[in-house]
């Protein structure tokens, strides 16, 4: 039952470039590696996915409940040898006084040991005052490790090290020299995502290298085999629902961001995923739904706007009725044009507004929605309050030149969505928000829409008998 949590003592400390090396270090000695990102996060995780060879599941307080996050660590480690779980921010950072979301509350919840990566530019003698801090604060916090990062040379590694050693019982796991080739990239949101990165796997390689051999790979692989057991996946037999349906999903540089979890749940649904170029693909392939998650269409909306062919199709499908789901990055694409750095691009035009960049976040965070009952995927059963649950968003851009006639989905109960008050635009059978969505039984959007889509499909199909029924 091997597992650990990767954390540090702020952020920008290098957890993800530390996390990564390892995940490829220990995938290269032949360890099965399941990796973990806590919090809502979809960078991360496509590089800790890459670099394991395993999906990266999200392990998130405002989503899902403490049994959900047992379980999701307890399902990984029945397909792996180790969990590696990469935190957010410092260890104790959290929403509120107690910390009840915090690195430390996921450590304590999983049973994981904490391996503290800590940013040593500048230290010597302070780093041991800063350990048996995070030591005393939380004294059942298990800090198993801790692995130097920017290390200005052998001399100064040798400083920490005799420090740590004297004055605390932290081993001192791995010491990583200062080198910039081992960043990855930054820009507005945060690191560019694997899938953009053009040499993505070669830096996977030298950070497994440059950590394989700076770190003590073989003993961070033990940290955890004594935790208690977590609760074993739950089998379920149910098969899913028929007919099948197809949902293409945009998977390319532009778009990228979905949660593994997410996918898995409208397979399991009854959906077989169709994944498409927007860049590249001339035109939607024969679905019955489709899915266009978050990513940074600004960067490639040069591009976007020359595939004309494919703008259309989509925006064609969708004024004909096509079951659609669009997150923020899936939004503005589907918006008449994005506007960025005195440029302006055409897009899908399915949505009537227009989409403009601003040099500071529109909207970032945690968000609580509720929902209106005017969603295209069902609304609350007569005689109960209507669904609240939580979500994230993280966008640079703003919608405007709404009509005032807009349906939307979602009021806005935390956080910013379209306007401050609502989220999730409502047109023909389409729901694009700003709003990123996980599903989990506090909001099982995957199966709804997975439904709807099979009724919509089979509704077509019943009026049109010379169309195919949806099934593969």
């Amino acid at each position: 039952m091997a597992r650990l949590l990767i954390s540090a003592a702020h952020k920008s400390s290098g957890k993800t470039t530390i996390s990564t090396g390892l995940c490829a270090a220990l995938a290269s000695r032949g360890r099965r590696v399941r990796p973990f990102k806590k919090g809502p996060d979809y960078i991360d995780p496509l590089w800790l996915a890459r670099a394991a060879g395993q999906p990266c599941v999200n392990l998130d307080f405002n989503t899902m409940s403490h049994a959900e996050i047992r379980e999701a660590v307890g399902r990984g480690l029945a397909e792996a040898d180790i969990a590696l779980i990469e935190g957010n921010k410092g260890l104790y950072d959290g929403l509120d006084l107690e910390g009840s979301n915090s690195n430390a509350a996921l450590a304590r919840l999983v049973d994981a040991p904490v391996v503290l990566v800590i940013d040593s530019r500048g230290m010597t003698r302070g780093v041991a005052p800063l350990l048996l801090g995070y030591q005393a604060f939380e004294p059942d916090i298990r800090i198993a490790g801790v692995i130097l990062n920017r290390v200005g040379g052998a001399r100064h590694g040798s400083k920490l090290r005799n420090v740590i050693e004297h004055y605390t019982d932290i081993p001192v796991l791995g010491l990583v020299q200062e080198n910039p080739e081992l960043r990855i990239l930054e820009r507005h949101l945060g690191l560019i995502p694997s899938n953009e990165h053009e040499a993505a796997d070669a830096q996977i390689r030298r950070l497994a290298e440059v950590v394989g051999s700076e770190v003590d790979v073989d003993r961070v692989a033990l940290l955890g085999e004594d935790s208690a057991p977590l609760p074993p996946p739950a089998m379920d037999f149910t098969p899913p629902p028929q007919p099948r349906v197809r949902i293409g999903i945009a998977r390319d540089a532009a778009f990228g961001f979905y949660y593994a979890t997410d996918l898995e749940a409208l397979e399991r649904a009854g959906a077989d995923l169709v994944f498409f170029d927007t860049l590249s693909d001339p035109a939607l392939p024969v679905v019955d739904g489709l899915f266009i998650g978050g990513g940074f269409p600004e960067s490639r909306m040069a591009e976007l706007e020359r595939n004309a062919s494919m703008r259309e199709s989509v925006r064609a499908a969708i004024e004909a009725g096509l079951p659609a789901y669009a997150e923020c990055g899936g939004l503005m694409y589907l918006a008449r044009s994005i506007e960025w750095n005195g440029r302006r691009c055409a897009m899908a035009g399915a949505l009537p507004g227009e989409v403009t960049m601003h040099a500071r976040p529109q909207g970032r965070g945690y968000v609580r929605l509720q929902e209106t009952g005017r969603g295209p995927w069902g609304g609350t059963p007569a005689g109960t309050a209507p669904a609240v649950f939580g979500a994230h968003e993280f966008h640079y851009s703003g919608l405007e030149a709404l009509p005032s006639e807009t349906v939307y989905a979602y009021r806005v109960l935390r956080g910013q969505g379209i306007d401050g008050k609502h989220d999730g635009i409502v047109h023909r059978n389409l729901l694009a928000s700003y709003s990123h969505l996980q599903s989990t039984r506090q909001n099982p959007w995957a199966q709804r829409f997975v439904q709807f889509v099979r009724s919509v499909a089979l509704q077509r199909a019943a009026n049109d008998t010379s169309r195919p029924a949806p099934a593969v």
